[in-house]
């Protein structure tokens, strides 16, 4: 993998005549996890994805810019809310789908240590439906990293999953994309206060930096300070509201 670059988006969107958010400046840590969050329509979704380079459908006033001067959106990896799983591709398929749509020939063998990694395994060879959700969640973690890309976009990844499934899966991938430029968008305020090395809250407003505890990601989930840092979050997400 190549060295992670630190990302800076700064500008405006529009629909049409409709603003969707208000000029901002979002500085994204290299090696490191930004969380953003806010409330729903505020454009965390298309802040991702004009940040991968993909249709958005607004008018984008602004640039998008890594720190190595380098073009982002070729480096980008982008997990999705819902895992998009190909139901006729058994684990082993749907991790190596990038390779194949690019016709390019899978390395099987780097495919199989990253299932073998995610506790996959015993199950490479079934298909979507004849997994639980955490396992799915799984495979399109295994799917992310099999691009081997240094900048790394989540949107609400996890937000479908159990509490304890959830957890487990937090912690799974910030050990597996240890080191990679990881934004991740999420509406849990508990999710950013465990995860975040850096934490944005956007609103119709513009956008607020909230400086996390001082411990390390990822965070215990008694941590005082942890839960403190997350009822602000919650109280300052109810008010954006």
């Amino acid at each position: 993998m190549a060295e992670a670059p630190g990302i800076e988006l700064q500008g405006t969107a529009r629909f049409g005549a409709v603003p969707l958010f208000a000029p901002l400046t979002l500085r994204i840590d290299a090696g490191a996890w930004s969380c953003l969050l806010g409330p729903s329509g505020s454009g965390k979704s298309t802040i991702l994805r004009l940040i991968a380079g993909l249709e958005t459908g607004v008018d984008f006033d602004g640039t998008i810019t890594a720190s190595d001067g380098r073009p982002v959106a070729p480096r980008v990896a982008y997990m999705a809310q819902t895992d998009l799983l190909l139901p006729w591709l058994d684990v082993l398929g749907n991790v190596t789908l990038g390779a194949r749509l690019r016709a390019e020939t899978p390395d099987l063998a780097a495919a199989m240590a990253l299932v073998d990694r995610l506790g996959l395994s015993e199950h490479a060879h079934k298909r979507p439906a004849q997994l639980s959700g955490g396992q799915r969640q799984r495979v399109a973690l295994a799917r992310t990293l099999m691009e081997d890309r240094p900048v790394v976009l989540l949107d609400e990844p996890f937000s479908a999953l159990d509490a304890r499934t959830r957890a487990d899966m937090q912690e799974l991938a910030a050990e597996t994309l240890a080191g990679r430029t990881v934004l991740l968008v999420t509406h849990d305020p508990g999710e950013a206060a465990r995860l975040g090395h850096r934490v944005c809250l956007l609103d119709r407003n513009g956008l607020v930096e909230s400086p996390p505890p001082a411990t390390l990601p990822v965070r215990a989930v008694d941590d005082a300070a942890m839960l403190a840092f997350q009822a602000r979050l919650l109280t300052a997400l109810r008010e954006a509201g």
